[in-house]
């Protein structure tokens, strides 16, 4: 932890619905892609942690998997890992879909913020995807009436729209303290789980169906070679079914080629050296509703 009575520290949670546009967000805050983008809905699955240095201020942002109606043991702990986020922390960047109507879990996440007195940032996210501007006014209007929020800020985060807005109030709302990760850390996820994180993110990208959502993916081992610039990693990616296992594989092992392929650039960007990357599939039937194998995989939040 890094002490000097000049710096600035703020501690902000990103909630929302699944898909509004939470992880694409704290990627374009932090300026590095460290959270998994998908169009499919429950991408994240983790507390993810991101870090933004802006002079004396460091942001400390958590991305939390999105509300939605849990079916599994999984998706339980994915709405824990949402409320918990949001609990002691300086303000909630709460991402609403402007295109679509609030659900009932934001509703009730929004009345409970307002009523514990937490500081909301409320952004309507795609309005680069309204056909009529002005259907945004009643809107704002509605969101101010009910909740209050600190700011309310229209954005288009894939245009970057509205995001220096976002910022500026963010800065405004640092105080004084000490800076609690180093100046050059984006995030305090490990890389192995970021690396997993990146394989699956293309499987999510690529397949059109709903296997995904019985998929996790461990980095079973990552090293840099002592003879050469190259950075070895090997992952395993678990599904449900024997069904899954070849669709994941594909014909003649076309799918799991072009994942991989895609996954190497994304890794090779990120860490900004050469990967070699191996990927491998094996069965974990409903792994989802198994407690040991959602501990196994990193994804239990229980204290």
């Amino acid at each position: 932890m890094q002490k000097s009575s000049k710096t600035k520290i703020l501690f902000a949670a990103i909630a929302g619905h699944t898909n509004a546009g939470k992880s694409s967000l704290l990627n374009a805050l932090i300026g590095e892609k460290i959270a998994s983008v998908s169009p499919k809905p429950q991408t994240t699955r983790t507390r993810i942690t991101g870090i933004r240095n802006v002079e004396e201020t460091q942001l400390v942002f958590t991305d939390t998997p999105g509300l939605h109606r849990a079916q599994t043991k999984l998706g339980s702990q994915m709405l824990k890992a949402a409320r918990e986020a949001v609990s002691e922390i300086d303000c909630v960047i709460f991402m609403q879909d402007c295109t679509k109507p609030f659900g009932e879990q934001e509703q009730t996440m929004l009345d409970n913020l307002t009523q514990q007195g937490t500081p909301v940032l409320l952004i309507f996210n795609k309005i680069d995807l309204l056909k009529d501007k002005t259907a945004l006014a009643p809107l704002l209007a509605s969101a101010e009436s009910r909740w209050h929020p600190a700011a309310i800020i229209p954005v288009s985060v894939t245009q970057h729209d509205g995001l220096d807005d976002l910022m500026q109030e963010l800065l405004s709302r640092a105080a004084e303290g000490p800076h609690y990760f180093p100046e050059d850390m984006l995030t305090d996820q490990p890389e192995r789980v970021l690396a997993a994180e990146m394989v699956r993110e293309q499987l999510l990208y690529l397949m059109q169906d709903e296997v995904p959502h019985g998929i996790a993916v461990v980095t079973e081992s990552f090293s840099e070679r002592e003879d050469k610039d190259i950075l070895n990693i090997s992952v395993l990616i678990y599904c449900e079914k024997e069904s899954h296992k070849r669709m994941i594989i594909g014909k003649k092992g076309a799918m799991l080629k072009r994942v991989g392929e895609r996954a190497r650039k994304e890794l090779e960007q990120f860490f900004r050296i050469q990967v070699h990357l191996q990927t491998w599939v094996k069965v974990k039937e409903d792994w989802r509703n198994r407690d040991m194998m959602i501990e196994q995989f990193g994804l239990k939040f229980d204290q």
